[in-house]
């Protein structure tokens, strides 16, 4: 374990200050599922400060506004996973919050750990970017308020600069006659890491015709994105399995066009277009 500085800020102002003293060379410590490992790499850089912001009570909780969720960082998976307004309001993020790892694993991660991580196999990304979220980052010099499809850079790298602080998620709450759905591939039934995942939100008209698709693959592009060319497709149709069939072989192909052809393409090319199918399906 190497050796550094240990603080634990008594509010969003002082983790802000300790940021902007020791920016590159700090590291936030929130369920420290992800920190704790990297720290006994001996690739990993050396860190002068680890800044435990597990105290903030500011940055905890589930909050239900009139049109929106807002949800602090320090929320763990597991209460998104317990949360009856989520489950109401954002049904594939409750789903995806109680697939993540082990029941300890989802004890002690948290959703704003997941975000700033930054891995391409976070499962409660996806649906987020599926629901529209945005992010609210914390600094010494103030506030500003991102997109999350425009806050991932590539794998693991974001657009936070050193010295920020996430402090809030927010997204609109999902209409009534929304349907939503998570569907996740691992290596195993449970415990696994994502290999693909697909999050999917549908809406019908009056005449049962789709008038809304949202469609968000995980683990299969260099971050995470909506497939637009695969919801044209089902925009203004009757839900069918041929049409959703076509909607995931329309995601694969976009997923080649960005990746190419590699050697796991063979697997995840007909894989993702089935995964596409299922959750469309699950939305019935």
């Amino acid at each position: 374990m190497k050796q550094f500085e240990y603080f634990c800020p008594k509010n969003i102002v002082e983790t802000c200050t300790l940021l902007n003293e020791f920016g590159s060379d700090a590291q936030i410590l929130a369920g420290g599922t992800d920190i704790l490992i990297e720290l006994r790499k001996a690739s990993v850089k050396s860190l002068k400060a680890i800044i435990d912001i597990n105290c903030l009570s500011e940055l905890k909780g589930i909050i239900e506004t009139e049109s929106e969720i807002i949800i602090k960082p320090l929320t763990t998976h597991s209460e998104l996973g317990s949360s009856p307004i989520i489950k109401k309001y954002a049904r594939l993020l409750h789903v995806a919050a109680n697939v993540i790892g082990s029941l300890q694993i989802r004890n002690r991660g948290t959703i704003g750990g997941n975000i700033m991580n930054a891995a391409t196999c976070a499962d409660t990304v996806p649906p987020l970017i599926a629901l529209g979220a945005t992010i609210k980052l914390r600094s010494a010099d103030g506030e500003r308020n991102l997109l999350l499809t425009d806050f991932f850079v590539k794998p693991y790298v974001t657009a936070a600069k050193k010295e920020e602080l996430l402090v809030e998620i927010r997204f609109p709450k999902l209409l009534q006659n929304a349907r939503s759905s998570f569907v996740k591939l691992g290596r195993r039934n449970a415990l696994a890491i994502s290999r693909l995942s697909v999050a999917v939100i549908l809406q019908k008209n009056d005449g049962g015709l789709l008038q809304e698709a949202r469609i968000v693959p995980g683990a299969a592009f260099p971050k995470w994105q909506r497939i637009t060319e695969a919801e044209k497709i089902l925009i203004g149709q009757k839900p069918s399995k041929e049409l959703f069939t076509e909607a995931g072989e329309k995601v694969s192909e976009a997923m080649i066009s960005f990746t190419g052809r590699r050697w796991s393409t063979e697997y995840k090319e007909p894989v993702i277009a089935v995964l596409v199918r299922r959750a469309l399906e699950a939305c019935q």
